[in-house]
């Protein structure tokens, strides 16, 4: 392992740590006591964010079950180096908060694909004198409600103080560095829309802030039970990267899911996205490597002794990856891999590593190498690739189903979208 795989696998297992966590928000919560200030969520709005107008749905019930305040600040949309693909994250934020919505107890029916740049401004300046009153979260909705539906709205552009609410409310967020919309920050931690509420929500539970013993407001949707439904018609495809961190964490949960369903699978990786050109500053790094962490213990799974795979150790894996389904290995060899990279720190960037790799899934590797020569991976996983991004998807994991009842693929991407993987595999059967 050379010294730059080193230390940055290092710095990935620290920020993915428990103890960074706590670190973070030990640091924050002494910070704030210094300057005598009261425990505060501060909650940052984009009008025109599908993902805000579904959190800002629960901020009056978080508020009415938590003894601290909820400050909101609007924000302006990320810039396109934060959006991952620019081309495609519009219409996917769109289509992904409509389908999840109803299992959230929110409502989202948009009849447009994004609203115009007047009705946001007009947005803003609505919204700016609702900052500091009791009625910020209905406003929010009803002007939400009004820019997805295109109803007509006095199309103005925002005066001074709605800019500068903006401005302020991005200024903030970038001091306390993050990107995005419908997000939440607590004393030193980011709880990103209604996927990450009920972290926030048993952190503030943890810390005394809750009122009696209600349960969580937002907790995360249940799956329908698909145990013995034998979905052998219906396909799951199911794209993985051997580098997405993201993925290690949902890895053991989607295989969960195909031995309770019966459902077809068809493995089909794709390049990880800082190797195919997409952008991540340093900040949403930090961010991916840290939420994941949480991920992981919140669901109980292994992770955090990091190899990072980054680079040449990758494609050399990929390179292996046709060779082991041919020999009908494929979903244990990218269980093997991730366990070694993400779980056990095992050093995958030499011969020796990807040795162990093959012997944890179960494959000779001598016959490993025999079943690999002269298959075309790169062209493989560009295919998979041109699928995933035709279903405007560019993340990882991401899955799609088809089959069964519905002529129609429904597509979606994130380990928080297993659930409605598994809602969608028992709806078509």
């Amino acid at each position: 392992m050379n010294l730059k795989t080193r230390l940055r696998s290092s710095a990935m297992r620290y920020f993915s740590s428990e103890s960074y966590r706590l670190k973070q928000q030990a640091r924050a919560r002494k910070q704030r006591e210094k300057r005598n200030e009261a425990p505060i969520v501060h909650y940052f709005h984009q009008v025109d964010d599908p993902y805000s107008h579904l959190a800002v749905q629960k901020l009056d019930a978080l508020k009415a079950h938590y003894k601290l305040d909820f400050q909101p600040h609007l924000v302006s949309v990320p810039d396109a180096a934060h959006q991952g693909s620019a081309e495609h994250f519009t219409h996917w934020a769109r289509v992904d908060a409509e389908s999840v919505a109803d299992a959230y107890g929110t409502t989202f029916a948009p009849t447009i694909e994004a609203p115009g740049v007047d009705a946001v401004a007009y947005a803003n300046q609505a919204l700016a004198a609702h900052l500091n009153q009791d009625d910020f979260a209905q406003a929010a909705i009803d002007l939400g409600e009004a820019l997805w539906s295109n109803q007509p709205l006095e199309t103005t552009h925002a005066n001074q103080s709605a800019t500068r609410a903006v401005d302020e409310g991005d200024a903030l967020r970038d001091a306390l560095g993050h990107y995005q919309g419908a997000m939440f920050f607590f004393d030193g931690e980011w709880f990103w829309g209604l996927d990450r509420l009920r972290l926030l929500e048993e952190r503030l539970i943890a810390e005394g802030f809750g009122k009696g013993s209600s349960g969580l407001c937002v907790p995360e949707p249940r799956a329908n039970d698909t145990k013995g439904m034998n979905a052998s018609d219906v396909l799951l495809e199911y794209f993985p990267s051997l580098r997405s961190p993201y993925t290690a964490v949902g890895h053991q949960r989607v295989e969960d899911l195909i031995a309770r369903s019966g459902v077809s699978v068809q493995v089909r990786p794709v390049m990880p996205m800082l190797m195919r050109g997409i952008p991540a500053p340093r900040n949403k790094q930090r961010y991916i490597i840290t939420d994941a962490g949480r991920e992981a213990r919140a669901h109980d799974a292994p992770f955090g002794r990091i190899v990072d795979p980054f680079g040449e150790p990758v494609r050399r894996a990929f390179a292996l990856f046709p060779g082991a389904a041919a020999l009908g290995h494929d979903m244990s060899y990218v269980r093997a891999y991730l366990t070694a990279a993400w779980v056990e720190g095992v050093d995958i960037t030499n011969e020796r590593g990807l040795r162990r790799v093959a012997t944890m899934a179960g494959i000779n590797w001598n016959e490993l190498q025999q079943a690999t020569q002269g298959t075309d991976w790169g062209t493989a996983l560009e295919d998979n690739l041109t699928t995933m991004l035709q279903a405007n998807l560019w993340g990882v994991p991401s899955f799609r189903v088809s089959g069964g009842n519905d002529d129609n693929a429904y597509a979606c991407w994130g380990q928080d979208r297993i659930w409605r993987v598994e809602n969608e595999i028992a709806r078509r059967v």
